[in-house]
């Protein structure tokens, strides 16, 4: 039976609105980028020029190739993984050799945060025979160079502009590393041939202001509470883009708060121990009527076994040199924990790990981006990629208190956020 013709151009209607109002929010942030050119930790200023002096090196290009094979692993993969040096991609890139697949890692080791970190993070990959390439995504002559040296069967995007708050203070760093570094690396891979299958971190604050719970990827997501948030959704709709014209194999994940050891220092378990230690005080925020704000905490290896389940899962891109041959695979999953802890919970277990009482500050959230709550539903990735998160918060911070403690007193550094 035929549908009424007025839902027929209800559906339309709300479909070009739709539409509208996403290319408007895409041309803006392309416009942010263009009128205010990135100046800050995020920027490849430097790091374009370091590539260009050893793009001819043998020595250079036998390591690329060297890390890039897989090297006991039969049928095993070869990942590009860009953001190596930051928390997640230093996890899947040990993870991925140590099953023995070939990892190439690219990061361009910005100042967001204490570079020394990543240096570390870096030392880390070293010894476990992964070569970290220091460089832009947004060079796209070093991305050619990466994949004329190794034929790359996946790539595992992680690099991007990270942060709520800080889109506040430096929103153009934003556009250039969550668009124009995607843009350009889709851009590389759908002229490879043969294309990689492509795994990217998108986020959970594509959510935004959404109130329904458990958040479920056929949930709306077109009212983002973040520029950060916005172009991660912009991310996603530039992947449909690739998917449809170019036949690329994409999988976007959502992740729900990772924390666990080699941790970002911006992120809220990370500056609370940091200063618990200090004796310095903390801010918890609360919502309206005392709103306890909540997080679904997902500790580092449960998101490792997702990525991992992504990669496995994903199909070949059906494009060549740029042209579709056929239909090609387009996924998102979100990556959770599936309970939201209280962030007062979380500093009581802080407290009683680190053997000293925090001294609290509770204030309202300010108006800077941030949600009340984070709650995924999980159903479809334990469905198609097996995943099943199996790490509760106590375990989970108990693992990096005691990597902090160790990092911090052997290195005999101070934590800088």
């Amino acid at each position: 039976m035929d549908k009424p013709l007025s839902v027929n151009r209800f559906r339309y209607h709300f479909s070009i609105a739709r539409l509208v109002f996403w290319t408007c929010i895409f041309l803006g942030l392309i416009l942010l980028f263009f009128f205010h050119s990135p100046h800050s930790s995020s920027s490849s200023s430097t790091s374009d020029s370091a590539p260009r002096r050893i793009l001819a090196d043998p020595d250079w290009e036998s390591r690329v190739i060297k890390s890039g094979k897989p090297r006991s692993r039969a049928g095993g993969l070869r990942v590009l993984v860009t953001g190596a040096a930051g928390f997640v991609g230093t996890h899947v890139c040990a993870t991925l050799r140590r099953r023995g697949d070939g990892v190439v890692g690219l990061d361009n080791f910005n100042a967001y945060y204490d570079p020394a970190l990543k240096q570390a993070r870096r030392s880390l990959l070293e010894r476990a025979d992964v070569f970290v390439v220091k460089g832009d995504i947004n060079n796209p002559t070093l991305l050619s160079k990466l994949f004329e040296l190794v034929q790359f069967t996946h790539v595992m995007h992680l690099a991007a502009q990270a942060g709520v708050r800080y889109a506040m203070k430096n929103p153009s760093s934003y556009v250039h590393s969550n668009i124009a570094g995607f843009v350009n690396l889709l851009e590389v891979c759908k002229s490879a041939n043969p294309q990689p299958a492509i795994v990217w971190a998108s986020s959970s604050s594509v959510y935004g202001l959404n109130t329904k719970v458990p958040f479920s990827e056929k949930d709306r997501t077109d009212k983002p509470s973040s520029l950060y948030a916005a172009t991660k959704k912009a991310g996603e709709e530039i992947a449909h883009t690739y998917n449809h014209i170019y036949g690329l194999s994409i999988t976007g994940l959502r992740f729900f708060t990772v924390y666990g050891p080699w941790g970002r220092p911006d992120m809220a378990y990370f500056f609370f121990t940091k200063d618990i230690l200090k004796g310095k005080p903390i801010t918890i925020f609360e919502g309206p009527d005392h709103f306890s704000v909540a997080r679904d905490f997902t500790y580092i290896d449960d998101i490792v076994k997702g990525c991992l389940g992504a990669l496995d899962t994903a199909k070949k891109s059906t494009g060549s040199g740029g042209v579709k041959k056929g239909p090609a695979q387009l996924r998102v999953f979100n990556l959770g924990n599936t309970s939201p802890v209280p962030v007062s919970k979380l500093v009581n277990i802080l407290e009683k790990l680190l053997k000293v009482k925090a001294k609290k500050i509770v204030l309202p959230m300010p108006a800077n981006g941030d949600v009340l709550f984070t709650h995924a539903n999980i159903s479809l990735a334990q469905r198609e990629l097996g995943y099943k998160p199996t790490t509760d918060l106590q375990t989970g911070l108990k693992k990096f208190v005691r990597w902090y403690l160790n990092f911090y007193t052997r290195t005999g550094k101070t934590s800088n956020v």
